[in-house]
């Protein structure tokens, strides 16, 4: 009997052997299962919510003024009086500019008084015609005389009120190019004026959204100066598509009380074509394996994985078709740790 024992301890001693290692390569593996079972992640949650979805169309575009001009002159004269500074606003009707005028005011002056003699004169002559002391030809020609006066001094006027420059409009001016006792010749610039109230931004779209765009439409213009976002909206759309680029061009104008934009700014112009409500998650809610998408939901402090159908996108959100419910909250920090049937801990 014990030389059979001892025949089969090797047997035996190699049966336990295995045995153990079997035990020890199985046992962590359940622990570790265990554990990651019962481990709880800490997660952050957002709710699926229902928020305008807007379709959109970018494009650049440069700021224009409202109204923008050149001040010239339309005399040639020594410069008198120079009224104004360097990116000045100013308004209508305001004088910018007075030309050496002593010439014209002697002129007007002496067209004045030989107007009124010859006024009185008429009147005289049209006295004497009533009681047939004169003849009717010199009364009208003393009318005619008169008038002639009269139209000289409309002209002489004309000259002298165009030796003062004003600003055809209100807004904002630009550098000076003269100076006093400068001379200045007829069509010289004197400075350049910019009417900044509003701004045109003129931009070209593809022929495809021509359907979908209109005067009225809201647009959103944004400049890399600033960091918020001026709002204006279509004035027209023009007639004609260019053949070669397929392009049509709109112009929008943007309000500018603040007067922020300035001429020639380049804008990024975005066009609103169409606003919807959708059910929309945070990007980073969503999973995709394969070609399908996924989600975690939270239910009893359990995460549960949810296919889910998405739609458009947008810069940070997504649209959900089909497979969450309004207010429904979806994990979108911590996703990658979780498991269907995780347990979790929701962070503020």
């Amino acid at each position: 009997m014990s030389k059979s024992i001892s025949n089969r301890l090797p047997l035996i001693i190699l049966a336990l052997m295995l045995i153990s290692v079997v035990v020890y390569l199985q046992w962590p593996q359940e622990v570790k299962e265990q554990k990651r079972g019962a481990r709880t992640v800490s997660v952050k949650i957002a709710l699926a919510e229902t928020n305008d979805f807007k379709d959109t169309v970018e494009s650049l575009g440069s700021a224009v003024a409202n109204e923008q001009v050149f001040i010239t002159s339309k005399s040639s004269d020594f410069v008198e009086q120079i009224s104004f500074e360097d990116g000045q606003l100013v308004k209508k009707g305001q004088v910018l500019v007075r030309l050496n005028s002593q010439e014209e005011n002697a002129k007007v002056k002496e067209l004045e008084a030989n107007l009124a003699e010859s006024v009185a004169q008429l009147h005289r002559l049209q006295g004497l015609f009533k009681k047939n002391a004169t003849s009717e030809s010199v009364v009208e020609e003393q009318e005619a005389k008169t008038k002639a006066i009269g139209a000289q001094l409309m002209s002489a006027k004309t000259k002298l009120y165009d030796l003062t420059i004003r600003a055809p409009f209100d807004g904002v001016l630009g550098f000076r190019e003269i100076s006093v006792g400068a001379y200045v010749s007829a069509g010289d610039v004197i400075t350049s004026l910019d009417d900044l109230s509003q701004v045109k931004v003129d931009f070209n779209i593809p022929e495809r959204f021509f359907t979908t765009v209109k005067p009225g439409q809201k647009v959103e213009a944004i400049n890399a100066a600033y960091d918020e976002v001026f709002i204006g909206e279509i004035s027209s759309i023009d007639s004609r598509i260019d053949p070669a680029t397929r392009m049509v061009k709109v112009r929008s104008i943007v309000p500018n009380e603040e007067q922020k934009l300035r001429a020639g700014m380049l804008l990024n112009i975005v066009v609103e074509r169409n606003v919807e409500q959708v059910l929309m998650v945070p990007e980073s809610a969503i999973i995709p394996i394969e070609n399908d998408h996924f989600v975690f939901t939270v239910e009893e402090g359990k995460a549960k994985k949810t296919q889910v159908t998405i739609g458009r996108r947008q810069p940070g959100i997504v649209e959900i078709i089909s497979g969450l419910a309004q207010g429904q909250g979806v994990v979108i920090e911590g996703a990658l740790k979780l498991r269907d049937g995780s347990a979790i801990q929701v962070l503020e």
